[in-house]
């Protein structure tokens, strides 16, 4: 890494300011999406779609709601070749949706592709040749003229083929490698394929400006983009389209500050899958735009789903934290995280606000089909109380006190740490059981009964070491008196009893759950929980289980 000398910086500004598109805050409405997954998505797998893979993937993105389908090269092999013929002749293509194919500006290759296209209701012809000073350079070894020649000669060509072919088309012009290319000539050799073409208003052609290679910063190509879209000719009957490559890890902000610049279509692949770093990932421009409020007219709310197709088809992963795709993009293991979720879904519930705004999600993860419980809040043992107590709320409907979530967060941390790895939420749930709920041991509760004297004395059935016997006690309630009872006959003392109840359920038959924790001598708390259809015997098995808790720790 020491030879920064031998690199430079192989971009063009433009030969004039173009920083309007600085003035924009967001993006107001979404690009014209035309998907390229068929073609640049599946020309950089390691081993390329079949035809039935392929006609499975199409099927996805027209449900996904793309109205344009780049679908190959059918002039580079049989494969491509049969699979349009396969989406012509089998009726696949719906009507509002248009198909595009790619050709170099080669006569046979051109020739090849307006073969395949033969009864296409309605397709994009792209036409490209490369016309950075690399490629004139030291592939072709061509001056500009010779290149511009290249390219109008391929655009007369196109025009021909189609007056001769069956099928309605659209032309498109990309001068591949633009990011390396000197904008001025960038912008003579479009003017001069748009003057073969003589657009209207009524038949709008496609000139896309591709970032073959990523060459610069973003705030750069969208002032590139901005130049061409100021001084185009035809401009209004012009559809200026992009195609960010990601060699600088930026696809997404070139895209998003080249729309603010004049861009009105963009090409992308579902999750970024392309040559090398790959495409600009369609996925992320178009939930970007959703968290702001914009409909990105494209059908994400089952992510899940549309991954596994994906992944199965193109056995390429989409990784744990790409954006909104990634299993663990919306995970909190934090414990700070997952409290300051917790309590802004609490205040969701509570202010039935119309806005999202929840700490830490920038979407409601539910739109895209992902669950709170098993895709939010994950617990490790960097996980804290917050995100504890929450699954077990939302889960199980369990509701502890705070103090308690504290408790059983440290108790969880610990089991995490020791097995050095995630809990599920029904291991979670588990411990709790084992922990706090209706614990018997030492010492079991059988039943009780109480007289409603001024100083409710109570008569208690209690099991220790296999033998059942009768304890009473009395005091100012039920519970204080049953309380009073096992401290006098367990010779344990404990104070501060710290209650909480609630329905595990609604209805009838739904179950009381009560929590209940007593302050040692020595001031630790001890915890426990009992469950019942009775509200009172469940905090008598909550009071139980927290004795047994501060015996156990006493013994």
């Amino acid at each position: 890494m020491k030879n920064d000398q031998k690199y430079a910086r192989g971009y063009f500004m433009p030969p004039e300011t173009s920083l309007e598109w600085t003035k924009k805050e967001y993006i107001t409405e979404p690009p014209i999406w035309c998907s390229v997954d068929l073609r640049d998505g599946n020309q950089a797998l390691v081993v390329p779609m079949n035809l039935e893979e392929k006609l499975e993937y199409f099927q996805m993105l027209v449900d996904i709601g793309f109205k344009e389908i780049e679908v190959g090269f059918p002039a580079a092999s049989e494969t491509e070749f049969a699979f349009l013929r396969t989406l012509i002749e089998q009726n696949l293509i719906p009507d509002d949706v248009t198909i595009q194919v790619l050709t170099q500006s080669r006569e046979h290759i051109i020739r090849k592709t307006f073969e395949s296209l033969k009864g296409a209701k309605k397709a994009v012809v792209h036409l490209y040749n490369s016309t950075s000073v690399a490629q004139r350079e030291q592939v072709f070894r061509k001056t500009k003229e010779e290149i511009i020649a290249i390219a109008t000669s391929g655009a007369e060509l196109l025009k021909q083929c189609a007056e001769e072919t069956e099928g309605n088309f659209q032309f498109q012009y990309s001068p591949e490698s633009f990011t390396g290319t000197e904008i001025d000539f960038a912008l003579d050799i479009c003017n001069s394929v748009l003057d073969v073409w003589q657009p209207s208003t009524d038949n709008p052609v496609i000139i896309n400006l591709p970032a073959t290679v990523s060459m610069s910063m973003p705030h750069v190509y969208a002032s590139q983009i901005e130049y061409m879209s100021k001084h185009m000719n035809y401009r209004d009957s012009v559809i200026l389209s992009l195609h960010p490559h990601n060699d600088r890890g930026t696809g997404v902000a070139d895209a998003e500050l080249a729309m603010l610049a004049g861009a009105q279509r963009v090409e992308g692949t579902l999750f970024g899958n392309g040559e090398r770093t790959g495409n600009v990932d369609i996925v992320t421009l178009a939930l970007n735009m959703y968290s702001h409020g914009v409909d990105p007219q494209l059908r994400f709310d089952n992510i899940p789903a549309i991954i596994a197709v994906y992944e199965r088809l193109t056995k390429m992963k989409v990784g744990e934290r790409q954006p909104y795709g990634g299993e663990l993009v919306f995970t909190a293991f934090s414990g700070s995280h997952q409290d300051a979720i917790a309590k802004g879904m609490k205040w969701r519930e509570e202010q039935e606000c119309r806005h999202w705004s929840v700490p830490y999600l920038p979407i409601d993860p539910k739109d895209i089909g992902r669950e709170y419980e098993g895709d939010i809040i994950r617990i490790n043992s960097q996980s804290g109380k917050g995100g504890i107590g929450y699954l077990l709320q939302q889960k199980y409907g369990l509701d502890l006190p705070p103090l308690m979530r504290e408790n059983f967060g440290y108790c969880v941390k610990n089991v995490s740490d020791q097995k050095q790895q995630e809990l599920m939420v029904e291991e979670i749930y588990d411990i709790f059981l084992s922990t706090y709920v209706n614990l018997k041991s030492p010492v079991e509760f059988v039943k009780y009964r109480y007289t409603d004297d001024d100083d409710f004395k109570t008569v208690v059935t209690i099991k220790s070491d296999g033998a059942a016997k009768d304890i009473s006690g009395t005091g100012n309630g039920r519970l204080d008196a049953i309380s009073n009872a096992l401290q006098t006959e367990l010779d344990v003392e404990y104070s501060d009893l710290v209650y909480k109840e609630h329905a595990l359920e609604r209805g009838s038959k739904s179950q009381a759950v009560s929590y209940i924790g007593v302050t040692a001598a020595d001031g630790v708390v001890y915890w426990g929980c009992g469950t019942d259809v009775d509200i009172m015997t469940s905090s008598v098995k909550a009071l139980f289980s927290a004795v047994n808790n501060l015996l156990i720790a006493k013994r």
